[in-house]
């Protein structure tokens, strides 16, 4: 089992509002640069998707609901067939989207246990507590040239120091989707 964070960033690390339903003064970023930058598996998912399992936070899940049900595409019909966790205190159901399920107990019991390898997207709440129990395998980033210089970070100042293999660089229209592997 490995978990992978999946996340669209700016040069500067930033991960809030890349699409700009958040409302934020700064939001949209990623979608500047028109859908093909965003559209399909830009983060080269495969089968994670088909075995595995996403986990995602409140908000993200929310997000996802509303859109990908709706879509038909070969990579959304992955997305929606996915077995997805949420982890949320707040929310009492999950069944607007497909294989959803609220994760019972504890986030970082749960996915310790967890036999599949677990995709993580966006959801930095969920990513903040994974990184500070040293549970991330990989990073996939999906880096947009864009430096908001406010806003959430995807490696909070606090957080612990970590050292990091490059396994692959690949541009992806005007991003640049890299692949980073926890080395130790």
């Amino acid at each position: 089992m490995s978990i992978v964070v999946i996340e669209f960033v700016t040069l500067d690390g930033i991960v809030t509002d890349p699409d700009g339903r958040g409302g934020t003064p700064l939001g949209g970023w990623a979608f500047r640069f028109g859908p093909e930058a965003v559209a399909g598996d830009k983060f080269r998912l495969g089968s994670l998707l088909d075995e595995g399992v996403l986990l995602l936070g409140r908000s993200t899940w929310e997000l996802f609901a509303s859109l990908w049900p709706n879509r038909d595409d070969p990579f959304s019909a992955r997305m929606n067939a996915a077995s997805k966790l949420v982890a949320s205190r707040t929310l009492g159901d999950v069944s607007g989207w497909s294989n959803s399920r609220l994760l019972d107990g504890d986030l970082l019991d749960t996915v310790k246990r967890e036999e599949r390898d677990v995709v993580v997207a966006g959801s930095v709440g969920v990513v903040h507590q994974l990184i500070a129990a040293d549970l991330v395998d990989e990073y996939r980033l999906l880096t947009f040239p864009v430096v908001l210089g406010t806003g959430r970070r995807l490696f909070p100042a606090e957080g612990p120091s970590t050292d990091l293999e490059c396994l692959s660089v690949e541009r992806s229209g005007t991003a640049v989707l890299t692949r980073h592997r926890r080395t130790g």
